[in-house]
């Protein structure tokens, strides 16, 4: 039987799928599901770690619009500091459903490859049974 790309792909991505799934689930190793978790996290809350400030100025006339800048930044980086602590109090539970989603990748996938392999075997047997025909 021919091995085609589309039989190498299939294999090789049910194969990363599953690997994905133990990775995720802490099925080999409880420290992956962790992992996998503060990863979520961390990538959730990439952009809210920033924060500004402006250096003081000795210029009289501008240190009316100076103070007004710091107020504003420093409300800012308060709300960018409150996003950043929700994030990262962000409760997994009962609200991470990639471990489910992959579950059912991963049965699609094999059902996929068993459904390939049958047809190809019933190929091969009509083929034979033609040749033996002639």
């Amino acid at each position: 039987m021919h091995v085609s790309r589309y039989h190498k792909f299939l294999r090789t991505s049910a194969l990363l799928v599953a690997f994905l799934l133990l990775f995720e689930s802490g099925s080999v190793l409880p420290v992956t599901e962790h992992v996998a978790d503060e990863t979520m996290l961390y990538v959730a809350s990439v952009g809210s770690g920033m924060f500004a400030s402006v250096p003081p100025n000795e210029i009289n006339e501008l240190s009316a619009q100076l103070a007004e800048q710091q107020r504003l930044l420093d409300a800012r980086e308060a709300a960018l500091r409150e996003r950043e602590i929700k994030a990262r109090e962000y409760d997994t539970e009962g609200k991470d459903y990639t471990t489910y989603i992959l579950s059912v990748i991963l049965f699609l996938l094999t059902v996929l490859i068993v459904f390939n392999y049958a047809l190809d075997w019933r190929r091969s047997k009509l083929i034979v049974y033609e040749k033996q025909a002639y």
